[in-house]
């Protein structure tokens, strides 16, 4: 599991960055640096999501997952918020950052579950046939 998080954290900067540079030529002030705070959020979650599904996974659905979830929309919100009333950001770069995260995570997601299930496929057993001699 942190592989692939550690492979879409690499993948995401790079594609960030670009996504960034490429901005710039657009609108320099804010959309540039949105994408990237965006993104930043982006990867957050994603790390704050996989310590929340690796502490359930571990002690169930107990108070401090709970309360660690909810905190951490909260922190996202009130970042947003900030940024927001101090018009640093641009609501489009935001939204282009968190979706450049999250197709990552798509593509990676159903890359790994290709990959099992192809490993899977070869691990089955011969059929009848096949172990018969025919």
């Amino acid at each position: 599991m942190t592989d692939l998080i550690k492979r879409i954290n690499k993948l995401s900067i790079v594609i960030l960055v670009a996504a960034a540079a490429l901005s710039a030529v657009y609108e320099w002030k804010k959309l540039p640096f949105s994408i990237l705070v965006g993104g930043a959020l982006g990867l957050f979650n994603l790390k704050g999501l996989a310590w929340g599904l690796r502490d359930f996974a571990m002690y169930r659905a107990s108070g401090k997952v709970i309360f660690l979830s909810i905190f951490r929309f909260f922190t996202l919100a009130f970042i947003l918020i900030v940024l927001a009333v101090l018009k640093l950001i641009n609501l489009i770069g935001i939204l282009i950052g968190f979706t450049i995260v999250f197709i990552l995570v798509m593509v990676e997601g159903i890359r790994t579950a290709r990959s099992s299930q192809d490993q899977t496929a070869s691990e089955e057993p011969q059929s009848l046939s096949d172990k018969q001699g025919n």
